[in-house]
């Protein structure tokens, strides 16, 4: 039976493959639980821990193969395939991710882009011309989409993610800042700066100055 894997431990994945392209890009061949905790401020074990839960990749005195473990890693997380994305807001954010050239370089493949706004509708937009929210369920079938990315105002999320829903969309990245209801069988990742800052002062709360 296999084990059920916390998710702050799915999380810090990425974490550790960035880690190990970086060393990779500098020519390190092997390197040690000690090593690369040291490097991401974690601890050995806390590693050796995380990836236990999907089998063992390190050799005993001598440490991990960077460039077998990037393989490794990048299979678990699925990135040894490409995935479509759908930007749901082409507003001044939807219009940076579109623009973003960060998404391809990891296999995420923006194929479409959705507004209300006629003003907006119609025209090309980074690697794509946005479509009207009235296409969703043709285009997110036709392109194969697999991620539907949503930066809309917070009073029209529920809308848009339902759009998403209802279009086929199992997997949703949220940038409003607003809480959303999916069902079960779709998973929803909520990013924002202002949640991130608000997390970051409870650090900072103390400090005087």
């Amino acid at each position: 039976m296999r084990l059920a894997i916390p998710e702050v431990v799915v999380l810090r994945l990425p974490e550790y493959l960035r880690a190990l392209e970086q060393l990779a890009g500098e020519g390190v061949y092997l390197v040690s639980s000690q090593e690369l905790g040291e490097k991401l401020q974690v601890t050995p074990a806390q590693i050796r821990k995380d990836l236990s839960y999907f089998g063992h990749f390190g050799k005993q005195g001598k440490g991990y193969d960077v460039k077998r473990l990037i393989g490794e890693l990048r299979r678990i997380l699925g990135l040894d395939r490409d995935w479509r994305l759908a930007v749901v807001g082409v507003g001044n954010l939807g219009r940076a991710l579109l623009r973003y050239g960060g998404f391809s370089q990891q296999g995420f493949k923006i194929v479409a882009a959705f507004d209300t706004n006629p003003k907006v509708t119609g025209k090309k937009v980074g690697p794509v011309v946005v479509q009207d929210v009235a296409e969703m369920p043709k285009v997110v079938k036709s392109e194969g989409v697999h991620i539907g990315v949503v930066s809309v105002p917070a009073s029209a999320a529920q809308e848009a993610v339902d759009r998403l829903v209802q279009a086929g969309v199992r997997a949703i990245l949220n940038y409003a800042p607003a809480t959303l209801r999916v069902p079960p069988s779709v998973y929803i990742r909520h990013v924002g700066p202002v949640s991130a800052l608000e997390s970051m002062t409870f650090y900072l709360k103390d400090v005087k100055g």
